[in-house]
């Protein structure tokens, strides 16, 4: 057994899986794999995304699921007209898009939640 090649689920919870749906689907463009009693399944770049229905439940306050991506600033234009709202952190310093760029350069970083408050991002990387 070899987990570094295994494929990989990545778990978050929604307590409103119609809500979720269109935001994985309409502002995210995310195709629904299926629609299951306990999970709504998507299928990611050789990794399973599992949005699991529960009756309520706390977000994290962090970042629990990032796409890299090549541009983000194509990232943010096409996030903003799907009308995705990002996320200001206090003391981040993020510019008038809402993208972080980190003190050695490497990375920016877009944060917005979904309808959950799960913490979301997409982040270009050098």
């Amino acid at each position: 057994m070899d987990l570094k090649v295994a494929k990989t689920t990545i778990f978050l919870a929604t307590s409103d899986a119609e809500s979720a749906r269109n935001f994985y689907e309409e502002k995210l463009g995310l195709t629904l794999a299926s629609d299951e009693p306990y999970a709504l399944v998507y299928q990611m770049a050789g990794s399973e995304l599992r949005l699991s229905k529960v009756p309520s439940f706390t977000p994290l306050p962090f970042t629990v699921l990032d796409w890299q991506v090549e541009d983000i600033l194509a990232a943010h234009k096409m996030l903003s007209e799907r009308g995705v709202e990002f996320t200001l952190f206090d003391g981040m310093g993020q510019d008038e898009k809402g993208i972080w760029a980190s003190p050695d350069g490497g990375a920016r970083i877009l944060w917005f939640k979904d309808p959950d408050g799960n913490v979301l991002s997409v982040s270009e990387r050098s």
